[in-house]
């Protein structure tokens, strides 16, 4: 971007901007074929960036959205209806003029991105015998037809269109003559795509829309987001500060002091409310390129889906939205491909064909709401158990005492899936454990609610911004530590005459009687494993918190105080823990941890669950010693392979033409990398036939990756040591018996020193990493 002058930076900016609004737009003008203000959008948008883009010489970018723009005209008309096949056309069109976008973001110049192919599909439907939108014959000769239109040069008529909707003044002195250029008169000189000249809108409506643009560039401006990310870091820096001036100011008998404390503590407070607005953006930004999203999983899976969203103006920190886009985006491929069914089974049931998917964001609770809904078959709560017996996740005795709702919280257990087959698109549950620890990770929470046969709501709720959060700091054995507000429902003190028999227990299980209810107890001391001389009963305080759905006390010894913290982020080491979500600088100078309640949560729950199996005496549930998840794979002849599922990265599909080799091996261009191949049936000796399509088992490790191919994806199981034989054999470990049959063991380091030689030379990779990816990728295209 650096060789790259304003005008052509301000016209990538908006450009962009204006593309994800054109998605939508084109997806509800096909709903809607008759809408003039959505055409009216859909057609200024395409001639702003053919008239600027003529201007600017992007000759590719121009002659593409000029065919685009004279069937745009053709709709404007009334010539033409809109139907699937335009809009199929047009939607190309897009990501047509998206990819010439990126390209000139990149260097400056188009590159090598072709626009032939589509600019004849675009011509090919303006070919066709065009269906009548209904309108008066009159209206029709508004525009002349395209083969007898006076031709134009197209650079005049380029700048002259970028004119009215340039967008930077510099843009507008040079770019329209004064009086249009004669036509040519020798057949030599016509341009060889002419268009037809569209109708000027009229001059009081384009002068009030010249205005208003106006009005709307001079009241904002564009702000790097570096700059703004550096001012927040700053502001961190000021609220510590002033933090620590009100507890100096608050011990001191100094009334001048006290009153600059409380100046500084007003101003700071305007300057952060006013920092984090700049940071705030709606949801709605997020969502536009949903309807696109919808639509193309729709005619995929061979469904028909009516998006409804609101709340689009709730505003989120930026950096949460980029955290919440790959967990939503999974809801709403997870709703359309196996929450709403085909349109002859809705029939069936009695629902409209048409399914409908919902989205909505609203704020509560100082935390911002986004569901998934859709009108679906909705999660049965039975199968879903039936699933966890199956897979060993739970006794029939643990399903047999648990609520529906419950059930349902085992849908974010890693690699669980009730799909029944492999589909390339998603299946319901699977990498819900991603969704879960994505949204987790910047303090959020993930639940689900479904009726069968009536729908499934999937609710997410994520903390306004991540910098900077009000919490209650608690002392636990003489350190500190914050728990985050939004958390927090109440404290309850524990007087020293009622200490010892104020708190029950229910099978070894503290509890306390809060207003008629017992609430579960969680020890602080006991989850962060602090030795008991370190505490001897000390706990004095309750603090009652919410987790998901889950309410408890957390013990703790006393209270401290309550103050807006700079959330700072903690090192690999501490956050491997799994109980802490940051750290923060106290007023009094004393870093301080932050609490992971959900990860505290999970910890006390996973401890009752382990207490309540021993009483029932099923330990050899509990030992998981030995035990790992593998993918299971085949790889011809009937033969079936195992490998660890942590290794895997993700799966692809690759077409055979895309191979090429390098010496003796086989390689592919993959994600702007050269990606080794190795075929694991002739590794192994199993030889089949040649295929169209390469199913490739990507493995990673820093920079470097390699591929598997196999013929398919089987499973996903657990595999258990004390079942493994001593066989080896070449390229394998031995064999185990998993799901009733026989399964090789792949020996991985082998297969993939086989095709690159400096793989392991690279560190590993962060399991946190691999498993957002796994969910993301892998693991939905295995089930």
């Amino acid at each position: 971007m650096d060789d790259v002058d304003e005008i052509v930076r301000e016209f990538l900016v908006e450009s962009q901007e204006n593309l994800d609004q054109l998605d939508r737009d084109l997806v509800a003008l096909e709903e809607q074929p008759g809408s003039r203000p959505l055409l009216s959008s859909v057609f200024r948008t395409i001639h702003t960036i053919k008239g600027t883009s003529g201007f600017l010489a992007m000759h590719r970018l121009e002659r593409l959205t000029h065919a685009g723009e004279s069937l745009l005209v053709e709709l404007r008309d009334g010539r033409r209806t809109m139907d699937q096949r335009t809009t199929d056309v047009l939607l190309a069109m897009v990501d047509r003029v998206r990819d010439l976008l990126t390209a000139i973001e990149r260097d400056g110049t188009e590159g090598d991105v072709e626009v032939d192919e589509v600019v004849a599909l675009v011509e090919a439907v303006r070919a066709e015998e065009p269906q009548a939108a209904g309108a008066a014959p009159a209206a029709a000769p508004v525009a002349a037809p395209a083969a007898v239109a006076a031709p134009e040069p197209v650079a005049a008529a380029s700048a002259a269109a970028a004119a009215p909707v340039a967008p930077a003044p510099a843009v507008a002195a040079p770019a329209a003559p004064v009086a249009p250029a004669p036509a040519p008169t020798a057949p030599t000189a016509v341009v060889p795509q002419p268009h037809p000249a569209p109708e000027p809108p009229a001059p009081a409506a384009e002068a009030a829309e010249e205005v208003g643009h106006l009005r709307v560039g001079d009241s904002a401006i564009r702000v790097d987001v570096d700059l703004l990310d550096a001012l927040m870091r700053q502001v961190g820096e000021l609220v510590l500060a002033r933090n620590q001036i009100t507890r100096l100011a608050a011990a001191a008998d100094d009334v001048t002091l006290v009153r600059t404390a409380q100046r500084l503590d007003l101003v700071a407070g305007e300057l952060q409310e006013g920092v984090m607005k700049t940071r705030m953006q709606p949801i709605e930004h997020l969502w536009s390129k949903m309807p696109r999203v919808v639509r193309d999983l729709a005619a995929t899976c061979g469904r028909e889906v009516q998006l409804e969203m609101s709340g689009g103006d709730t505003e989120l920190d930026r950096s949460l939205l980029e955290a919440v886009k790959d967990p939503l985006t999974h809801l709403v491929r997870n709703a359309v491909d196996h929450g709403i069914e085909a349109p002859a089974t809705r029939v069936a049931a009695g629902k409209p064909a048409k399914g409908v998917l919902t989205l909505r964001a609203y704020h509560a609770g100082g935390q911002v709401v986004v569901e998934v809904a859709d009108d679906g078959k909705g999660i049965d709560p039975v199968v879903v158990g039936a699933k966890a017996v199956e897979r060993g996740l739970r006794t029939p005795a643990q399903v047999e005492a648990s609520a529906p709702g419950d059930l349902l919280q085992l849908l974010f257990l890693p690699g669980f899936s009730t799909a029944s087959a492999v589909t390339n698109v998603s299946g319901r549950g699977v990498g819900m454990d991603v969704v879960r620890t994505k949204v987790e990770q910047v303090g959020g929470t993930v639940d689900v609610e479904s009726t069968v046969g009536v729908g499934t709501v999937w609710r997410l709720r994520i903390p306004l911004t991540l910098a900077i959060m009000p919490a209650l700091t608690v002392e636990c054995a003489g350190d500190v530590y914050a728990v985050p507000q939004v958390n927090l429902l109440e404290l309850v003190a524990l007087d020293a005459q009622r200490g010892g028999t104020a708190i029950e227990h229910v099978h070894d299980a503290p509890v306390y009687r809060l207003r008629g209810e017992l609430l579960p107890l969680v020890s602080l001391t006991g989850v962060l494993e602090i030795p008991d001389e370190a505490t001897e009963g000390s706990s004095s305080v309750i603090a009652v918190v919410q987790a998901d759905h889950h309410r408890f006390g957390l013990l703790v010894d006393r209270v401290l105080n309550t103050e807006e913290i700079v959330v700072k982020p903690l090192s690999a080491r501490l956050k491997s823990i799994g109980a802490y979500a940051g750290a923060t600088v106290l007023g009094d100078g004393r870093v301080s941890l932050i609490l992971d309640v959900q990860a505290v949560a999970r910890r006390a729950l996973h401890g009752e669950v382990e207490a309540a199996a021993r009483r029932a005496g099923v330990e050899e549930q509990l030992d998981h010693a030995g035990r790992e998840q593998v993918l299971v794979v085949g790889i011809g002849e009937g033969r079936h392979v195992a490998m660890p599922l942590q290794q895997v990265t993700r799966l692809e599909h690759l077409r055979t033409d895309e191979v090429e080799r390098v010496g003796g091996r086989e390689v592919v261009r993959y994600r702007g990398t050269i990606l080794p191949l190795v075929r694991l049936d002739r590794m192994l000796g199993a030889y089949g036939e040649e295929v169209d399509e390469l199913l490739v088992v990507v493995l990673t490790r820093g920079t470097r990756a390699v591929g598997l191919v196999v013929r398919e994806i089987v499973d996903i199981l657990e595999d258990r040591d004390d079942q493994h034989s001593d066989v080896e054999d070449m390229g394998l470990l031995g064999s185990t018996v998993l799901g009733g049959r026989v399964v090789e063991l792949l020996d991985v380091r082998s297969a993939v020193l086989a095709a690159d030689a400096a793989f392991y030379d690279e560190p590993a990779q962060d399991p946190d990493d691999v498993s957002a990816v796994l969910g993301s990728d892998l693991v939905g295209a295995a089930r």
